[in-house]
């Protein structure tokens, strides 16, 4: 009885190993992601009050210019609806913050929070309509500045690959993408 669960055991993991090996063989392959930075002139933690909507060339093939632009208005659209406020209570935080020993910024840092919440929910749902489709990953990354010791945050589109999307291989040689 014990032999079978170890012959059972075995067999499981050599299937895991081969799924491991031919992971690693598509990451090998995938693509470096596109980075698309901020380029307003405010940046409040980090977040820029706008990115970039030119169209990258490293994603000519990939995705319809529209439809870049069409996300990237989108975005840039959420970003004009919260950034200003969160501008004003930064603002009246700096202001007051001798009085109340700090405590003030704390709405402008929970604003700040609520707008990156916000904004990975749109990359989420952006995801889910159009780039998963197309075994593209969009996400919002902290990175370093370029001019500075700062960090920002940067727009990143990724092969599905680097993003933990896991692929299975089914029947006639098709491809399934399963999102994590």
């Amino acid at each position: 009885m014990m032999e079978d669960f170890d012959e059972i055991y075995e067999e499981e993991e050599e299937e895991e190993d081969e799924d491991r090996a031919a992971e690693e063989q598509l990451l090998k392959y995938a693509p470096d992601p596109v980075v698309v930075r901020g380029s307003g002139h405010v940046t409040v933690f980090g977040l820029s009050n706008k990115f970039e909507s030119e169209f990258p060339s490293a994603l000519t093939g990939k995705v319809a210019p529209e439809e870049f632009k069409a996300s990237i208005y989108r975005v840039n659209s959420c970003l004009r609806k919260t950034l200003p406020v969160n501008v004003r209570w930064l603002l009246c935080g700096c202001l007051c913050c001798c009085c109340t020993l700090g405590f003030s910024l704390w709405p402008v840092i929970c604003l700040s929070k609520r707008t990156r919440r916000s904004l990975e929910k749109l990359l989420e749902w952006e995801n889910g309509r159009l780039y998963h489709k197309l075994c593209l990953h969009w996400k919002l990354s902290k990175r370093k500045c370029e001019t500075n010791n700062m960090m920002e945050f940067v727009s990143i589109f990724g092969s599905a690959l680097h993003q933990g999307t896991h692929f299975k291989q089914i029947h006639l040689g098709q491809i399934q993408v399963e999102p994590t």
